[in-house]
Order: structure tokens, then C-alpha cells, then sequence
């Protein structure tokens, strides 16, 4: 995170809400252009590379397993000229559980709100996988940008010529980007052409802000993160996080942080023999936490088993999944 950088906006929400906020107007110059840009797509396919790339920070977790992303997170770019709120939402699935049910409405929402849409797929994927929300994406009035991502292990030229023909048959009006994010290939241009869509506006978030999230949950997602990347199976699907204390002074965070999981042989096996994973777990996610927020950071992790959570619409509400 840059130096000085907010990360945290307060008072707003998301969409059209945001719209009715004009205390800004008079602060930009003439002609700024402001705009909401939602990024959707199934899992796996990129999405929240693609988003860290175009907000040029790190705002989303990343891992290459599905249902990383489970939140709707803002990410907002700020020039003289322009602010571009985007945002990243889960991967859209069909729901097993209730929490999944809550995450789908997150990347439906981002539908009924967008200035500008961007559908991310990749270069393996079958353009009929959820095709209900495929063809809602069809139907948008507003801009679609289609990004194909992951270009780089297409093998020639005219095999990625198949694969944009064939989209340009799924959604023809959408203007097509092929691109890498993980090796940043078109994603200028593509930034380029989201910038000439903007409607012009004053800006909906103050021009040092960079994201809508508070601090508390940049923590619980790097802590989240590492459990996905340490665990497998069912195991970090079944984990929320939850950060009980965030105590901030000169120089330091002190942080306390619980792991709730669903039956108590997980929480034996987060622990791991001696505390030995666990342990891992919070070292890992302190060096990230201290980068994000360059201080030293006191971490303290905890686990308590919940059960059940992922379908009890009250710690869906607690954990921040429902309003």
C-alpha cells in the first residue's frame, strides 16, 4: 500500500447510492470522468490478477484454487483526470451452501450497477459454463468489455483466432481483450479503453482513497489466503476469519485474529501437531500484513470451531456476508 494511501471509506456504500454523493463536485477539475467498473466471470479464470494489475496494488487475494474471492471488493484508481471504482466479485457458481448463495449475489449485484462490465474468461474455458449468467451478461445496456485471459499458453496466433471467434458468437457486442494479466500483456489498453467509457463526474470516493474496505479486512484476507494455500481439500473452505483486536500505534499493529471452522477435527488439523501449522500460518501472514501496511505487526491467531457457519443466515450476517 502506498504511503498515506486511505484504505478505508466510510459513510458510502456501492452503485447508485454513490451517485447521490455530490460534495465532491467542486474539488476536480473540469470534465473529470468517474465510473464503476465491476469485473465478472466463473472461477479460476483470473479475475482478481486482472484486478491487482489495472489498480496497480494488491488489492485481492490470490490463489489457483476456485472461490478465492468471496467478497465484492472495491478497488479505486485516482488521476486529476479521472476515478475508476473497480471491482472484484466471487467467481459466479451454482450455490451448495449458503454462503455461496450470498457470494453469487455479490456477482449479481455487480450487474445491476456497472458504468462499464468486464466478463473475464480464459483461453480454456467453455463459453456455455453457466450460460444463465452469460446470457444476462448479453443482455447489458452498458459497455462489455470480454477479457480472455491467460494468452500466454495459447500455442499460435491462429489457435487464439478461434478462440475470440468463437466469443465474438456468445456475446457479439462485447469489445474483445486479449490479454495476460499475470504477465501484464494489453492490460494498458485495455485500462486505456475503460478510461474513454467513463462518464464524466466528480469522483464518488475521496481522490487519496483506495479501497472501501477497512483495515480489519485486508487482515482477515491474507490470513485466509495463506489457509488456502497451506490446506486442502474442504479444509479452508470451511475457515472465516475474524479479527477480534486491531490496536494501532506508532510504528506497530497489534492484531488478534480467530480461525472459525465447522467441526472440531478441523480445528485439530489447522492447529496441526504441537501448533505447529497454525504457527506457520501466522508467520507467513505477518510478513504479508507488515508489507501491506509497512509496520510491525503482533499477530495472535486463534481457533474456534463454529459449526455449521456456511448455512446459518446469522453468521453469515456476523461474518459480513449478509447485511
Amino acid at each position: 500500500m502506498k504511503e498515506n494511501q486511505k484504505i478505508e471509506v466510510t459513510g458510502l456504500s456501492s452503485g447508485d447510492d454513490l451517485r447521490q454523493d455530490n460534495h465532491l463536485e467542486n474539488q476536480v477539475m473540469e470534465g473529470h470522468k468517474a465510473g464503476f467498473v465491476n469485473i465478472v466471470g466463473n472461477p479460476n479464470v483470473g479475475k482478481s490478477t486482472l484486478m491487482n494489475d489495472l489498480v496497480g496494488e494488491r488489492v485481492s487475494i490470490i490463489t489457483q484454487k476456485a472461490q478465492t474471492t468471496r467478497h465484492r471488493i472495491m478497488g479505486i484508481v485516482n488521476t486529476p483526470e479521472y476515478q475508476i471504482v473497480f471491482s472484484d466479485t466471487p467467481g459466479v457458481l451454482k450455490p451448495k451452501y449458503k454462503l455461496q448463495e450470498s457470494m453469487l449475489e455479490f456477482s449479481e449485484g455487480a450487474l445491476t450497477d456497472a458504468d462499464v462490465l468486464i466478463y473475464v474468461t480464459d483461453v480454456v474455458e467453455d463459453p456455455e459454463k453457466n450460460k444463465d449468467f452469460l446470457d444476462r451478461v448479453a443482455q447489458e445496456k452498458v459497455p462489455v468489455l470480454l477479457v480472455i485471459n491467460k494468452i500466454d499458453l495459447v500455442k499460435n496466433q491462429e489457435d487464439l483466432n478461434q478462440i475470440v471467434d468463437k466469443w465474438h458468437e456468445r456475446l457479439p457486442k462485447a469489445e474483445i481483450f486479449p490479454t495476460s494479466a499475470l504477465e501484464h500483456f494489453n492490460v494498458q489498453n485495455l485500462k486505456n479503453r475503460i478510461v474513454s467509457l467513463l462518464p464524466v463526474s466528480a469522483p464518488f470516493f475521496g481522490k487519496d482513497a483506495l479501497t472501501d474496505k477497512p483495515a480489519r479486512f485486508f487482515v482477515t484476507e491474507i490470513i485466509r489466503e495463506k489457509l488456502l494455500l497451506m490446506y486442502d481439500k474442504e479444509i479452508p473452505y470451511s475457515t472465516e476469519v475474524i479479527v477480534e483486536k486491531f490496536d494501532e500505534k506508532e510504528g506497530a499493529i497489534h492484531i488478534m485474529a480467530v480461525i472459525y471452522v465447522e467441526r472440531d477435527s478441523q480445528k485439530g488439523i489447522i492447529i496441526g501437531k504441537g501448533g505447529e501449522k497454525i504457527k506457520k500460518v501466522g508467520m507467513e501472514a505477518r510478513k504479508d500484513i507488515e508489507k501491506f501496511f509497512g509496520k510491525k505487526i503482533f499477530l495472535e491467531t486463534f481457533v474456534k470451531v463454529e459449526k455449521d457457519w456456511r448455512n446459518r443466515e446469522n453468521k453469515l450476517r456476523e461474518f459480513g456476508y449478509k447485511e
